[in-house]
C-alpha cells in the first residue's frame, strides 16, 4: 500500500466517522424531542443536570468519542482547593530537607 493509498484509507475513514458521529447525534435529538412531547414537562425539576448527560452515554455507546462533556450547572465541588503541597516541585521537596546525604548502612563483620 503506497502512502497515497493510505492517505486516502485514512482520510476515508475520518469521514465515515464524522458521519456517524453526525447521524448519531441528529437520531439521538430527533428521540430526545419525542420523549419531550410524550411525557411533557416536568415541573419542579432540579436545575442541575446529571453527569455524564444521557446523549453523552448514548453517543458513548454507539462508539462516538466524548471528549468535552455539558456542564451539569453545579459549580465547583465543595472542599477541593489547591494547596501549596499539591502544586510543590519535587526539587522544592528535597531543598527543604537540607539536601544531605544519610548514611549507608555497612553489615557488620563476624571475627
Amino acid at each position: 500500500m503506497t502512502d497515497n493509498q493510505a492517505d486516502a484509507a485514512a482520510k476515508q475513514r475520518d469521514e465515515a466517522a464524522k458521519k456517524h458521529a453526525e447521524d448519531t447525534k441528529k437520531k439521538l435529538a430527533d428521540e430526545r424531542e419525542a420523549r419531550g412531547k410524550t411525557a411533557g414537562t416536568k415541573e419542579g425539576v432540579a436545575a442541575s443536570t446529571p453527569t455524564p448527560t444521557q446523549e453523552e452515554n448514548d453517543l458513548a455507546a454507539s462508539g462516538v468519542p466524548v471528549t468535552e462533556h455539558e456542564d451539569d450547572g453545579s459549580g465547583p465541588d465543595p472542599g477541593v482547593t489547591a494547596t501549596k503541597q499539591s502544586e510543590a516541585k519535587p526539587q522544592q521537596a528535597t531543598a527543604q530537607r537540607g539536601g544531605y546525604q544519610t548514611r549507608t548502612a555497612t553489615p557488620a563483620k563476624h571475627e
